[in-house]
């Protein structure tokens, strides 16, 4: 569903990715993890077109991105950084729009607000929303149209703990239909409850698994990153 060869991507600060190399497969979840500034929000947005690589090749359903027909997105649900809505409409009417815009049925917008506890909500403005109902408002846009692909960046930001339970539950039941799934989360107890992979990245690179089934998972995840930083220092001073 999502394949990342080689690909690249340098900012002009100096910041980026380098050398990514992965995929999603239907019926997937695979989670992104690292600290603040590792790279996860540049890499999905690598995957979405909203940035383009230096190097490298990015595939969706199998088509290069740059070769990719636009109706083909429709299939893709996304979620990066922060909500896209319209301040001013209401919750009902920003997920109208959404769907019209990813050629969806006219009865989504009511399924999504049934299915993520939005329906009290419905006439309530945007702007109006606590950060909470903001990111459920943002996630229900997103997998609305029961898109092939799901791209989630930090879902569970804002999230109080019966909204994480739901997300839980959506991740997982649109990825035994069929979906692939790209999470990225801070959350090391949270994805290891949904992933079937975890990926670590460090300093713009994917450095390799985490095994989740580890007594003490968050130790784990700073000893990786501790090792990796401490073998680039030594790598660069060489140069």
């Amino acid at each position: 569903m999502l394949e990342f060869a080689e690909v690249g991507h340098r900012f002009a600060g100096g910041d980026g990715v380098a050398n990514l190399s992965c995929t999603v497969k239907p019926g997937e979840v695979v989670a992104l993890v690292g600290l603040n500034g590792a790279g996860k929000t540049t890499l999905m947005r690598l995957g979405l077109g909203m940035l383009r690589p230096d190097r490298g090749v990015i595939r969706i359903f199998g088509q290069p991105l740059t070769r990719m027909p636009v109706k083909r997105w429709a299939e893709v649900g996304a979620f990066v950084d922060v909500p896209l809505a319209y301040p001013e409409l209401t919750v009902a009417e920003n997920l109208h729009i959404a769907s019209l815009l990813h050629h969806g049925t006219s009865d989504q917008p009511e399924q999504a607000m049934a299915a993520w506890n939005l329906t009290a909500l419905s006439r309530t403005r945007f702007r109006r929303l606590s950060l909470g109902n903001r990111q459920r408002v943002g996630l229900a846009a997103a997998m609305q149209r029961d898109p092939r692909l799901i791209v989630l960046d930090e879902p569970t930001n804002s999230l109080d703990p019966a909204s994480v339970i739901l997300l839980r539950e959506q991740i997982l039941q649109r990825a035994q239909s069929g979906a692939a799934v790209l999470v990225s989360s801070h959350h090391l107890d949270e994805v290891t409850r949904i992933a079937d992979r975890v990926l670590l990245m460090n300093a713009g690179r994917l450095i390799g698994e985490l095994d989740t089934s580890a007594s003490d998972l968050e130790r784990v995840f700073f000893e990786r990153i501790r090792v990796d930083d401490e073998e680039r220092k030594l790598t660069e001073e060489a140069l």
